[in-house]
């Protein structure tokens, strides 16, 4: 007989969450968050950080629903492919998208170094390819031959995978075409700069962190009463007056909006259930890195390492939430996947979470009433969006610009592909002002450089700086100035490596060519 495994996430043994207290008392706040998941816990955080005050409200405890149960993949590449999406919203706003996620995963990277949070963060490479089961089927009838010929099957969209990874390149993305992507085979498209981690580790320093601040977190506290005049919550019979209110909820609560505005929002809204399971490997047997394929619905898998083993995630088999008689099949089928592709995986976990599907693909970020901020409708970027929700949230009740603030907007129309350029009506926003060096320029590799021109690259820890020579041959000094180890960038007229902070310039190949520093850019150790 089958035995059916717990319907426990790992993140669950993986990390333990501070206890937070019962709301027992009247509070006066800058802004109140109802939701302790990922949203909430990052919305709490940037606004103690930015020295408001903030009480947030859990009904059970925070991470443990949505937030705890996701399969926590960190990706800018969302579930329409971005071939699909140019041709839905056009190219810059295609774009806006993507530089969300990315975004996204930058602001975690960013909490991950501020607070030293060990939480499994690692910046990885993910793959889009053909079908896991069509794979799968393909080795065992022995049609992909050994030193990674292409399946013949797989060889009818070899162009589909070439369109996107070059569309995606255009775009300012690192993506390349792979005819034989690593571990699962077949052509596909590689895509730099993806990212995963613990989510629960994450999120535990996190909500110490605000507490630390003067943040008030509140577990076991149901958000009961929404009140306008003034602002304020009622929950365990005590009031939380606000100035602004943040509902990080997955799906959100009606809190001031209205019955029938918050039912007609309702609509736009498809409930969806996605199941995961997940099994020790031995090390080395699954690469690092996040892996999605093209089937309908799509699968999943990545990698969580460990002391002496690694533990994947393998999820898929969507169906809308309450549409499936035999649920305990969805996991026999993932089980069955996943086997025919690791032999050696020893399941023990199972677990499903909620996605919210939306009619264009894209969430729905921004205020929902008066002082009111909301998101929701995160597809299968729930970490990511979640992540971006919080930062766009935080932005509105700053009073500052937001890129993205139309682009998501809970009540737009349909989004029309038109004329606007997108980095030159958000230069000034923080994520433009690197975007180059991190968001697809820092982390790139050598190949991104052009002929004649010069790029700050990542390269195992370091930052270089790379002029690529119109003949090709490549000249790698380190991008550190030599005056006051500012960060220099390239200047495309002049051919030159610029010191940003006191104006320090360089020949492509390091040469001082005016102070104030006087020692040429360092060879690369």
């Amino acid at each position: 007989m089958k035995t059916y495994l717990d319907t426990k996430p790992y993140w669950f043994e993986s990390a333990q969450m501070p206890r937070f207290p019962k709301l027992d008392r009247d509070e006066t706040v800058d802004v109140a968050v109802i939701g302790g998941g990922i949203t909430g816990l990052t919305a709490a955080y940037l606004l103690t950080l930015a020295g408001r005050s903030v009480a947030l409200l859990e009904r059970e405890r925070c991470a443990e629903i949505d937030t705890g149960h996701t399969s926590a993949h960190l990706t800018m590449v969302t579930d329409m492919q971005l071939t699909d999406l140019v041709g839905s919203i056009g190219r810059d706003h295609a774009q806006a998208v993507w530089d969300a996620g990315l975004a996204a995963i930058a602001q975690i990277d960013a909490i991950v170094r501020e607070e030293a949070i060990d939480c499994d963060f690692a910046w990885v490479p993910g793959y889009l390819h053909h079908p896991f089961d069509s794979l799968a089927l393909s080795r065992s009838k022995g049609e992909l031959a050994q030193g990674g010929a292409v399946n013949s099957r797989a060889s009818d969209s070899i162009r589909a995978f070439e369109d996107e990874a070059a569309l995606a390149e255009r775009l300012g993305f690192d993506a390349e075409f792979i005819a034989d992507v690593p571990f699962v085979g077949g052509p596909g498209v590689m895509f730099l700069d993806q990212a995963r981690f613990n989510p629960r580790r994450y999120l535990a320093a996190v909500a110490q962190a605000i507490s630390d601040r003067g943040g008030m977190i509140f577990e076991h506290t149901a958000a009961e009463e929404f009140c306008d005049a003034p602002l304020a919550i009622n929950a365990n019979g005590h009031t939380i007056t606000c100035g602004s209110i943040v509902l990080a909820t997955h799906t959100p609560l009606t809190g001031t909006t209205g019955l029938v505005p918050a039912m007609l929002f309702q609509t736009k809204l498809a409930l969806y259930t996605s199941y995961v399971i997940g099994g020790r490997v031995a090390k080395g047997r699954v690469p690092d890195a996040l892996f999605w394929d093209t089937a309908d619905p799509y699968h999943y898998l990545r990698l969580e390492t460990d002391r002496d083993h690694d533990f994947v995630i393998f999820g898929g088999e969507d169906h809308k939430t309450g549409q499936a008689e035999d649920t305990r099949g969805c996991f026999d089928r993932l089980e069955r996947t996943l086997e025919s592709i690791v032999d050696d995986v020893q399941v023990t976990h199972r677990w499903s979470g909620q996605v919210i599907e939306t009619p264009d693909g894209l969430p729905y970020i921004g205020e929902t009433a008066a002082n009111q901020f909301a998101g929701t409708g995160y597809s299968g970027n729930g970490m990511t969006f979640g992540t971006l929700t919080a930062m766009m949230a935080v932005d509105r009740i700053l009073g500052r610009a937001n890129p993205w603030s139309g682009l998501f907007d809970p009540g737009r129309k349909k989004i029309r592909a038109g004329l606007w350029d997108y980095i030159r009506e958000n230069k000034d926003y923080p994520y433009y002002l690197v975007r180059d060096r991190f968001a697809g320029g820092e982390r790139r590799s050598r190949r991104s450089v052009r002929r004649g021109s010069g790029k700050v690259l990542n390269l195992q820890g370091q930052h270089v700086a790379v002029y690529r020579h119109p003949s090709g041959a490549t000249v790698e000094r380190s991008a550190v100035c030599t005056h006051m180890g500012c960060i220099v960038d390239w200047n495309e007229a002049e051919r030159t490596w610029d010191c940003p902070c006191h104006g320090s310039r360089f020949q492509p190949d390091g040469t001082v060519i005016a102070g104030p520093a006087e020692s040429p850019l360092k060879p690369i150790e």
